[in-house]
């Protein structure tokens, strides 16, 4: 299997709702390292996994509809604990609809996976992979 990763950022604030979060609970800040891979099983036709620039375009503008926002303040998380394996998913699947409207060019539509990881610090990180 190959794979490219590509990488970005996000700064968000959020809350989060159960015990199990203790201070959290609170409304606080987050910066995200984001890093989105893109899986094929054989190289296109121009012997790579998918174009590099297109795909850190494309996870730019999904990260651009989080980025400096306060997620308990979007309807789309509406009764959802924005946590970091939850927002990897999020990410993964905008992604991938990008992904099947062609925005990462039709060499794209042979890629078989993409995994979105989100890195909280230096010493923790949640995943999210999927097919494509």
């Amino acid at each position: 299997m190959f794979s490219i990763t590509v990488r970005d950022h996000i700064m968000i604030a959020h809350s989060f709702h159960g015990e199990v979060f203790g201070p959290a609970q609170r409304l606080h800040g987050a910066t995200f390292l984001v890093d989105a891979t893109f899986r094929r099983e054989e190289l296109d036709e121009d012997d790579i996994v998918v174009d590099i620039g297109l795909a850190t375009r494309e996870l730019g503008a999904v990260l651009s509809e989080l980025n400096y926002r306060n997620l308990d303040n979007e309807p789309d998380f509406a009764g959802r604990n924005t946590s970091t394996e939850f927002l990897a998913e999020v990410i993964a699947d905008r992604l991938a609809a990008r992904v099947h409207r062609g925005a990462l060019g039709e060499g794209a539509r042979g890629l078989a996976g993409l995994t979105v990881t989100l890195h909280e610090s230096h010493v923790a990180w949640a995943s999210y992979e999927r097919a494509l």
